[in-house]
């Protein structure tokens, strides 16, 4: 059964284009698209597509407000951004909102559908330019308070796969353990480098741990 997206954006030329993109995939088909916020939350709880496109900028409700009620009501669907927007504070924000992904619109059209399938499968997707705005933006704040010495072996192979993008269940594959396990390991790790969630780890990682070596 081909994945169910939902989009959310009040250009309707660019809507089209997305939407005519989208259902050429074999693997995706348009579920309603939405011309505002608020027609686009009624349609998420109604449709319960399993992605959720959100414009950033748009007239009346914004993308951060329908992301945030998305989140608030419980919404299962990955909800990711699809807007112009590259400033730091839009993109921080929206990650601590609970985005699954943050695109910019001027992706190359194949490498949406792409993203999109990689969000399914639970990774968080950025467009590169996005990933050095993050980047970026933790080399400026304050370094955690504690670092790798109060980790635990095992921790520490967890956050270097998580840096590696991969999911939970990918995780708790590669070492032998259960997915709940790695979530249980997660949490403390988080703690312990006063990091807010999977994706703020996953760049502390990949700018303080050596590269993992081939197995």
């Amino acid at each position: 059964m081909a994945t169910s997206v939902l989009l959310i954006d009040d250009h309707a030329l660019f809507r089209k284009g997305v939407a005519q993109l989208i259902d050429a995939d074999a693997d995706l088909s348009v579920a309603a698209e939405a011309s505002t916020g608020e027609e686009g939350i009624k349609l998420a709880h109604q449709l319960k597509p399993a992605v959720v496109l959100i414009d950033l900028n748009m007239k009346g409700m914004g993308g951060l407000d329908v992301l945030r009620a998305l989140k608030r009501d419980g919404s299962t669907a990955r909800c990711i951004m699809l807007t112009v927007s590259d400033e730091e504070r839009d993109v921080v924000e929206a990650l601590r909102c609970g985005a699954d992904g943050y695109l910019l619109k001027d992706l190359e059209p194949e490498d949406l559908c792409a993203r999109l399938k990689s969000a399914v499968r639970g990774n968080v997707v950025l467009d590169a330019g996005v990933a050095n705005v993050l980047a970026q933006s933790f080399r400026a704040a304050p370094t955690p308070s504690t670092g790798l010495e109060e980790l635990t072996d095992r921790e520490r192979e967890i956050l270097e796969h998580i840096a590696g993008g991969r999911t939970n269940k990918e995780v708790g594959r590669a070492l032998g353990i259960s997915e709940g396990t790695v979530k249980v390991h997660m949490k403390h790790l988080l703690r312990k480098l006063n990091l807010r969630g999977r994706v703020e780890a996953a760049v502390w990682a990949l700018e303080r741990l050596p590269p993992r070596e081939p197995r």
